[in-house]
């Protein structure tokens, strides 16, 4: 799996980029948010990135941020929620933004993107309102958080770098947090998590 890419800029357009890795070029599929963070053509640039396997296509979606890529995962644990949805709605609210959406119920919000409806709008709220409470995604949400909040999101960031669906890491998170407490380290979250997980 391809996790990052580092290379040159070779080119870009509407949705995607093209980025050289010693002389390999990768087509790589971009909300358009992280395509206008990339500077000029020729310049390095780092991506965050989800291979997405199906039977017909390969393709390699990327993200300027950990936070933004994290964002894309939970989108697309809805139902009816797939890549393309997922990047339109990336390109029309900020992570803060879409946190604050899904906290407060707001589907009007998030109905404003590109081929989301009402109803899969009320749909995103509602699966995701339960998982976004256990992840402080982005600096205003860390600085309302608790400061146990960090090493919960932190924690779920790395069952998801793992593996695990966005779901699943959330509530084998949360149930490693009601163990041990709200005072709970990284290392010790992600050690019961685990356990959890695998029972």
């Amino acid at each position: 799996m391809i996790a990052k890419l580092r290379g040159l800029l070779d080119s870009f357009a509407a949705d995607h980029a093209v980025v050289d890795v010693n002389g390999v070029g990768y087509l790589v599929f971009a909300s358009t948010r992280t395509l206008a963070s990339l500077g000029p053509v020729g310049g390095e640039i780092v991506l965050h990135t989800v291979m997405q396997v199906t039977q017909d296509d390969i393709r390699l979606i990327g993200f300027a941020s950990g936070e933004e890529r994290d964002w894309f995962r939970l989108l697309t644990s809805v139902q009816g929620v797939g890549a393309r949805v997922a990047l339109a709605i990336l390109s029309t609210l900020p992570g803060d933004d879409l946190h604050r959406a899904v906290a407060s119920g707001d589907h009007a919000m998030i109905a404003r993107s590109p081929g989301v409806g009402p109803k899969l709008a009320q749909r995103i709220v509602h699966e995701l309102k339960d998982k976004v409470g256990s992840l402080a995604l982005g600096p205003a949400a860390a600085a309302s958080a608790p400061a146990a909040a960090g090493a919960a999101a932190d924690a779920v960031s790395a069952l998801l770098n793992l593996g695990f669906r966005p779901g699943e890491a959330a509530a084998a998170v949360g149930k490693a947090e009601a163990e041990l407490g709200p005072g709970a380290t990284l290392d010790a979250l992600v050690r019961t998590a685990l356990k959890k997980a695998a029972r």
